[in-house]
């Protein structure tokens, strides 16, 4: 594989080695104002930002039954949608970001 073929986000690997996901279940903590974080809650169907190592993509939060909401410096358990695939093992870590935010 030419270093050229290679564009940002992809990611080489043996074939079958990894596997690539649109829907995972996820843990997060959601940074309070004081951390650099939110200053509002989000709701179900919240659309932000997923960083995987070197890539960025959209992807829609479904929250737990009964959870309306999620408040900065909380803990959830969430699944989460991507629009598009990314290769991804058990425990890879990620961050949520939304416009402006870093």
């Amino acid at each position: 594989t030419k270093r050229d073929d290679v564009e940002r986000g992809q990611v080489l690997a043996k074939p079958g080695s990894i596997t690539p996901h649109t829907k995972f279940e996820s843990e997060v903590y959601v940074l309070s104002k004081d951390e650099g974080g939110r200053h509002t809650p989000f709701f179900k169907g919240y659309r932000p930002q997923f960083y995987f190592r070197t890539t960025d993509i959209t992807g829609s939060c479904e929250l737990p039954e009964g959870v309306e909401m999620v408040m900065p410096g909380d803990n959830v358990q969430m699944t989460v949608t991507l629009i598009a695939p990314v290769a991804m093992d058990e425990g890879l870590r990620f961050a949520i970001r939304e416009g402006g935010s870093y």
